[in-house]
């Protein structure tokens, strides 16, 4: 596939809105999940979960709605409809966006969410409190002083999400497409003299174009900024012979894409090329170690084996690794399990991870690519296939 020789414009023509859409998650499958969630919140001994705005809210709910100093949460009380707690002057925009059927407990303004909370807890008679992991301290802590006695709903949370299903692994197998073909177009545009901010504003577009919500993050960097692993401040213009590094994804329903591409424009030193081989190498040993009941720890310790015996490292030492190999994926871009030392979560069918053990050499370059991989019953599978050579992303 070539790397430059196009224009934006050119690129943006091109694309259409994306064909294959992947369905959404049913109603049927969110009550599943929250009967899964009042399971493991009485294994846990707790009385009921209470599940906070961001992106477990809208794994149970189908809520797209962020976290602010206005609390907007469900409680999960086992035998009962979910409760949400909202303000007042929001339930119109909330139920336009709900996919499940909910008991609305609203606040104004001038009213305490936590003291509504606590009322409602005394009302369905549950003592005991699981929390979301990602409710303020502030929230919380009131909630504990009304007398209701609270545990870390972490457990639960984990894994319900960390295990995806196959509406989920097809929504993200769009999202990571789409990505995917943007990382193609971006390579064509690139000229001597491109900025980095110009490629960042291609790749919003394009993925507009597609029909995402734009892309969730970019990060675009040239030369020694690739020695960066989230690049450096500055709008750098591009020459020849500098190594490219293009870190993106989108997102579709709330489910992530996460892809890296790293090569080369024009010709880059013998050095490069063979960092970049070790780096492809240490990418496949993590994905080759994938297996249901190993740790995920163990894959992070099968990339970082790869380094070694080329001389890098050891451990997070440079030029080496500086990193955990890889992240869980879903609704957040970075999400438990990890794959790093000292996870030992076992690996389960259905869990996704990114797979991008990264290589830096300080203060001249750095190699990263990144394709996500689920886990099936005999090992792993990609999303997306690896770049071909550091010469071209794609045969």
């Amino acid at each position: 596939m070539m790397i430059g020789g196009s224009t934006a414009q050119i690129e943006l023509d091109r694309l259409q809105p994306w064909a294959k859409r992947a369905p959404a998650i049913t109603v049927a499958e969110r009550k599943a999940r929250i009967a899964r969630a009042q399971e493991l919140t009485d294994a846990l001994g707790a009385d009921a979960l209470l599940v906070n705005a961001g992106a477990s809210l809208r794994y149970f709910s189908g809520l797209p709605w962020g976290q602010s100093e206005r609390l907007v949460a469900m409680l999960l009380v086992p035998g009962r409809e979910p409760i949400m707690i909202c303000p007042h002057f929001e339930i119109g925009t909330l139920e336009a966006d709900l996919a499940i059927p909910v008991d609305i407990r609203s606040w104004q303004e001038d009213e305490d969410p936590a003291a509504l909370v606590i009322d409602v807890l005394a009302q369905v008679g549950a003592k005991t409190l699981a929390i979301d992991p990602e409710l303020p301290f502030h929230f919380a802590e009131r909630i504990r002083q009304g007398g209701a006695a609270l545990v870390d709903a972490m457990p639960v949370v984990k894994q319900c999400r960390m295990v995806k299903s196959a509406a989920e692994l097809a929504l993200m197998q769009q999202a990571k497409d789409m990505t995917l073909s943007i990382h193609h177009a971006a390579a064509r545009i690139l000229a001597p003299g491109i900025r980095q901010s110009e490629v960042v504003h291609f790749i919003d577009a394009a993925h507009r174009k597609l029909g995402a919500s734009g892309s969730s993050f970019c990060i675009v960097q040239f030369g020694e900024a690739t020695a960066y692993p989230h690049g450096l401040p500055g709008d750098r213009a591009l020459e020849e012979g500098q190594l490219v590094l293009i870190d993106t994804g989108c997102t579709i329903q709330g489910y992530h894409s996460d892809i890296t591409r790293t090569y080369g424009f024009g010709e880059v030193s013998q050095d490069i090329r063979d960092i970049w081989d070790i780096e492809k190498e240490a990418q496949q040993a993590a994905f080759d170690a994938v297996r249901p009941g190993e740790t995920c720890e163990s894959v992070d310790a099968a990339a970082r084996a790869v380094l070694v015996k080329a001389g890098l490292g050891p451990d997070y030492a440079l030029p080496g690794l500086p990193h955990r190999t890889g992240h869980g994926i879903g609704l957040s871009i970075h999400e438990p399990a990890y794959l790093v030392r000292g996870d030992r979560t076992l690996l389960e069918p259905g869990m996704c991870f990114s797979n991008e053990p990264m290589i830096v050499v300080p203060q001249r370059f750095g190699v990263r690519l990144e394709d996500h991989m689920f886990v099936t019953p005999t090992g792993a599978q990609w999303f997306t296939q690896p770049q071909a050579s550091i010469d071209r992303l794609a045969d």
